[in-house]
């Protein structure tokens, strides 16, 4: 049934009813998009693709083309609604972007909003996932892994990346597995592709193998990966005057339409800072998470499907204290699962995109990185200071920091100590440490010079 139907009018206030939206205005946005539509649909007596790009051809008289593609993005989803409720056989931006493969219903409507959209949306067009002569193999590699328990994400996007090379070059059909990585290695110039092929030869020698046992294993070339870590940026490791800037300006970060933005900034940044968290599993935290009387934090399957509870300074003890009471001032959800970081405007969690942008945002205002680009120190530069600046306390403590090096992998979620090492930074002021440690053991007396060797 693809005629629009007969209840339409009710259809579209019980369907605005339920959305959860945040702002007064929203409902009448979406009222005026979807009974525009219902009228073009009434008109032409489908929901079909001429339908749509009729629509979009009278709205666009009307309305801005952004505003146009917003509204029909609305329609999209109102339709896809509509399909799950059986009162539509299918929705037509839903049936394009299936049959061009297409990553998302924005290009699909900017293809209708053309004057050639069939020659714009095969332009859209993508190969199939796992189309190619290998593609069977790489597909039912990723999902076998994936049942036993793996990501595998890197992996499955790995794959498909080499996947659509071998759909656009079909004369390399006949061609062995080699000569195929080879024709693959030369298609980028960039530091990252060699070691990229590197994982997808093991990738494809792993399947291969699991197809063949007799088949022998390819062994592992580690130059590839040893040459993009030589080219990774050094890590920018803040010092305590940085950091009382950041949290300085994370007090004061200007939101007026958000005034518990700042609070929420600044108790990131401590926890970024004082229990090196990254920022996945910062914004991740919930209020069951946090056991004030405990003095501790739980961190749930994060990297490597791990969960630890680690035990936190006096300091971001009190920073989520003071959260806390912000939380119950603005009268939020108190319940368990409930994000630790909330938006003002909609109660909701913040995501890991949102605090990585706000974060970004306060070292650009305090003068450590640039205006624009992605140059400059990074967010996750806090987790290497929080290692070095704890490696600093241990040896101005007088303690051995390689007896600690167990405790600190288990404290940042890592496997062993080897992931921890990538995170020791040698910067002047632990290297004089360092240095220290080492006079005072070769000259136990001092100041006393070592005696005079005799031959």
């Amino acid at each position: 049934m693809r005629r629009w139907p007969q209840d339409g009018e009710e259809i579209i206030k019980h369907y605005i009813a339920q959305l959860p939206l945040n702002y007064a205005i929203s409902p009448i946005y979406y009222r005026q998009a979807l009974e525009s539509f219902r009228r073009a649909a009434l008109q032409c007596g489908a929901t079909d693709r001429r339908t749509l790009e009729y629509w979009l051809r009278e709205r666009g008289e009307v309305w801005a083309r952004s505003t146009v593609q917003h509204r029909a993005r609305i329609v999209a989803r109102f339709l896809d609604a509509l399909v799950n409720d059986g009162r539509i056989e299918s929705n037509p931006i839903t049936d394009l972007r299936r049959e061009y493969n297409a990553h998302g219903d924005t290009g699909i409507i900017g293809a209708l909003m053309t004057p050639d959209p069939d020659q714009a949306l095969e332009a859209l067009r993508q190969p199939r996932p796992f189309a190619s002569p290998l593609g069977e193999l790489m597909r039912d590699h990723v999902e076998r892994m994936q049942r036993r328990g793996y990501r595998y994400e890197a992996a499955d996007a790995i794959c498909r990346r080499f996947d659509r090379f071998l759909q656009q070059r079909p004369d390399l059909d006949s061609q062995p597995l080699e000569t195929l990585l080879e024709h693959y290695r030369r298609t980028k110039a960039t530091a990252n592709h060699p070691a990229e092929c590197e994982k997808l030869a093991r990738i494809l020698n792993k399947a291969l193998c699991h197809d063949d046992p007799s088949r022998p294993k390819r062994p592992p070339d580690n130059r590839p990966t040893k040459q993009v870590a030589h080219s990774w940026r050094r890590p920018y490791i803040y010092s305590p005057e940085d950091i009382r800037k950041l949290l300085a300006i994370a007090r004061t970060y200007p939101s007026p339409r958000a005034p518990s933005r700042p609070i929420n900034l600044y108790t990131t940044l401590v926890l970024a800072y004082c229990a090196g968290l990254r920022v996945g599993e910062i914004a991740r935290l919930t209020l069951g998470d946090v056991d004030m009387q405990a003095g501790t934090i739980a961190i749930r399957k994060t990297k490597f499907f791990k969960s630890r509870i680690l035990p936190l300074s006096d300091s971001a003890m009190n920073a989520l204290r003071a959260l806390l009471k912000a939380r119950q001032e603005a009268n939020v959800s108190h319940s368990f699962d409930a994000g630790l970081f909330w938006h003002d405007q909609n109660n909701r969690q913040y995501c890991r995109a949102s605090i990585s942008t706000h974060l970004v945002a306060i070292l650009r205002m305090a003068g450590l990185k640039p205006a624009a680009g992605k140059i400059g120190p990074r967010i996750h530069d806090l987790r290497h200071t929080f290692v070095v600046h704890r490696i600093l306390e241990w040896y101005r403590q007088g303690l051995n920091p390689q007896e600690k090096l167990p405790y600190l992998a288990t404290y940042l979620g890592h496997r062993d100590i080897n992931s921890t090492l990538v995170y020791i930074t040698v910067t002047q002021e632990l290297l004089h440490e360092a240095n220290e440690r080492f006079r005072a053991f070769t000259y136990p007396l001092g100041n006393a010079e070592p005696a005079e060797v005799v031959s």
